[in-house]
This record gives C-alpha cells, sequence and structure tokens, in this order.
C-alpha cells in the first residue's frame, strides 16, 4: 500500500469517526432534554433532521471511501453501489435543505414584531414538519435517477463509456441526459442555497440594526434579547461554514462532471470537502446547546417555568 494511500485513509477514517460521534452527541443532548422535559423548539426537530442526514453522508461515503484507501477493491455488489450512492447524495441534498430551512424559520423567530413576517411566528411549530416532509420526498425524487447509471466495477469492467469512483462506477448516459440531470440538480441546489443566503444576509441586517438601537442602553438589555442573539450568531457561524465547504464541493463536482477522465486525488479532495460540513457543523451547535443544558441542570431543581424559558432560545 502507498504511503499516499495510508494518508488518505487515516484521513477518511478520522473525518468518519470524529463527525459521527459529533453528530451523536448532539442527538444525545436532544435525547436527555426530552427526558428532563425541557420544553423544546420548532427548529430543535430541524436540527435532528440534520444531524440524521449529516451521519448517512459520513456513513455513505466514509466507510467505503476509507475501505477504498486501504486497499479494498470489489467489496460493494451491484445493489449496495446503487445504495450507496443514491443515499449519499439524497442526505447530502437533506442537508442542505435542512441548513436552509433552519436559517429562514431562525431570521421569522427574531423577525421584528411590526415585520410582515411576525405574522408566521406563530405558525412555525404547524409548518416545521411539512417543510421537512417536502425537503425529503424532493431529493428522493431528484435523485432518483442515480441507481440506474450506477453499477459495481466488475459488471462493467469492458464497458466503454464508464467514469469508475474506486469502488463503484457510472455509466455516462450520453451529452444531452448529463446537461439535464445537470440543470436539476443546480437548480435543486441553488434554490436552498439562495433561500439560505437571503435569511443569513436578512438575519445580519436585523442584528446590526438591533445593536444600533439597544447600543445606549446595554446594561438594561433584557438577557432573553442576548440569548436570541447568541443563538442567530450559532445559526450564522453554521450557514457560513456550510457555505464555504459546500462552494467548494459544487466547484470540484462540476469539474469532475465535465472531464472524461477521473483523477483519483480530485475525486479524493472532493469527497473530503463534501465531508467536511457533517464531520465539523454538530460541534458548532454543541457549543450552543450544552450551554442551554447546563443551564436547565442549574435550574432544574428551582422551577419548571426556568426550564421553559431557557429552551426557548
Amino acid at each position: 500500500m502507498a504511503s499516499r494511500d495510508m494518508v488518505m485513509g487515516i484521513f477518511f477514517l478520522f473525518q468518519t469517526v470524529l463527525g459521527v460521534l459529533g453528530n451523536s452527541a448532539l442527538l444525545c443532548c436532544f435525547i436527555i432534554s426530552d427526558f428532563t422535559g425541557i420544553k423544546a423548539k420548532p427548529t430543535d426537530l430541524i436540527v435532528k433532521h440534520l444531524t440524521c442526514s449529516s451521519i448517512m453522508v459520513l456513513l455513505c461515503k466514509g466507510i467505503p471511501q476509507t475501505m477504498s484507501a486501504f486497499g479494498q477493491t470489489y467489496f460493494l455488489d451491484d445493489f449496495t453501489c446503487k445504495l450507496v450512492f443514491y443515499f449519499h447524495r439524497v442526505a447530502r441534498g437533506v442537508s442542505l435543505g435542512s441548513t436552509s430551512l433552519l436559517s429562514v424559520f431562525q431570521f421569522i423567530t427574531i423577525s421584528p414584531g411590526n415585520s410582515k413576517w411576525a405574522q408566521l411566528k406563530v405558525r412555525i411549530p404547524r409548518i416545521v414538519c411539512s417543510s421537512l416532509g417536502v425537503c425529503w420526498s424532493l431529493q428522493l425524487l431528484v435523485y432518483a435517477f442515480i441507481p440506474i447509471y450506477t453499477n459495481d466495477i466488475r459488471s462493467l469492467r469492458n464497458v466503454t463509456g464508464v467514469k469508475e469512483f474506486e469502488y463503484c462506477a457510472v455509466v455516462n448516459p450520453g451529452r444531452v441526459i448529463n446537461i439535464l440531470n445537470g440543470m436539476l440538480l443546480t437548480f435543486n441546489d441553488v434554490m436552498f442555497l439562495g433561500l439560505m443566503m437571503w435569511a443569513s444576509g436578512s438575519m445580519v441586517f436585523i442584528l446590526i440594526k438591533h445593536k444600533q438601537r439597544v447600543n445606549h442602553i446595554h446594561r438594561s438589555l433584557s438577557p432573553r434579547s442576548s440569548l436570541e442573539t447568541r443563538a442567530t450568531q450559532s445559526i450564522l457561524t453554521l450557514v457560513s461554514t456550510f457555505v464555504v465547504f459546500y462552494v467548494t464541493s459544487v466547484v470540484l463536482t462540476f469539474y469532475l462532471s465535465v472531464i472524461d477522465v477521473t483523477f483519483r486525488w480530485l475525486s479524493n479532495a472532493n469527497l473530503a470537502m463534501s465531508a467536511c460540513f457533517p464531520a465539523f457543523s454538530p460541534f458548532v451547535l454543541l457549543r450552543h446547546y450544552i450551554s442551554v443544558f447546563r443551564l436547565c441542570c442549574v435550574c432544574s431543581y428551582q422551577t419548571t417555568h426556568c426550564a421553559c424559558v431557557v429552551r426557548e432560545l
């Protein structure tokens, strides 16, 4: 085994293990919160779906890529290849959609009471579930073509016009189909990314106006406003991290789709960048949720009202 393959195998293994542990710890925070009776926010359900989709992304690509880097070949059959490629792309799309929904609902939550978005605040608990359902259904439909063109390497060994990805292969359906698929996937990604950027920019604008408005009364600023500001800053950090990794991954994916050959190092770099957000995003959220959980533990022996107020972050 080459030393470069060993380094890549160790990197993918570290990235996968770190991401799965981080997302699992975040899920444990929600489980503990549910058992302790802490009032949940509607957006907590979105974070749960984001966490689950991140784990799917890491497992569907991290484990096969690690095994391939350590010298394993032909370890996936035709059905498993279709399954791995399909659910990796679906989970990636759900991760994008969940992050977009999270930023949009957070923007609606912190919008001023006299804005046109204020009337939607009371409707958020009722539309979160349906929004997530639409997100999952859309991604399942958009990427339905992937299993059609994905096979294991052994069955396509003597077929021309095939791109090999170390442990699986994809049949080239033709230039017209590639263009149509590319337009469909680009529209799907740009739609969610545009919503995310719009909501993030709106939140920044609201925070700046709020800071200017209360700049002269910092000492009398209520704790609730401060907590909402910190929660919104956590969402903005999450979105910024997502945009950096996602845009880089999109550029690499587009380049790999237009070239006739597949460079192994470029494919590895693309997979590493696409898995960076699922691996590191839980640690951005954990800082917020662990602080909330600690505060609730301190308040747990006092009144139920204290826990409910804290959980409204």
